[in-house]
């Protein structure tokens, strides 16, 4: 969670931003119901626990992929996350696992036939993709890309 806080930073209302209101990476658009520019970094902690560490089954990822994978899952959903963890795999002779969004045995067990860099390399494409669909985006991609690749 420390990597996520980083790159997520503080409080955030970007109109461009579809995400709307964000405070330590938690938009209004996710969770309405917050107030978001009071939100404390003790709740934020407690929803990316509840909402996005216990349901991402993190901690069953191989040790080098965990914080990537996090991050992803918080950036991008769970589901989206696990898409591009399933696509990475997939990319790897002899893997071949439904792209499902969902984090299950196969998922879990395929993940270890991949590095940090080959997950890397497809979240860049998820990126590239909403740039591609919506130009609207492009001024986040070089912060997107230096998230996805890991330059602070």
């Amino acid at each position: 969670m420390p990597h996520v806080l980083k790159r997520e930073g503080g409080y955030v209302d970007d109109p461009t931003d579809r995400g709307g209101e964000t405070k330590y990476g938690i938009s209004k658009r996710s969770y309405p119901q917050l107030d978001i520019k009071n939100l404390t970094l003790d709740q934020a902690l407690e929803i990316y626990r509840k909402d996005y560490w216990n349901p991402s089954r993190v901690e069953k990822l191989p040790d080098g992929l965990r914080d990537d994978y996090f991050d992803a899952v918080v950036n991008h959903g769970q589901g989206n996350a696990v898409k591009i963890l399933q696509k990475a795999v997939n990319s790897t002779r002899g893997s071949k696992i439904a792209v499902d969004g969902k984090i299950g045995r196969n998922t879990i067990r395929e993940s270890k036939r991949i590095n940090k860099e080959r997950f890397k390399a497809f979240r860049t494409l998820f990126y590239s993709a909403i740039v591609f669909k919506d130009e609207s985006q492009e001024r986040f991609y070089f912060g997107w890309w230096k998230r996805a690749v890991g330059v602070d």
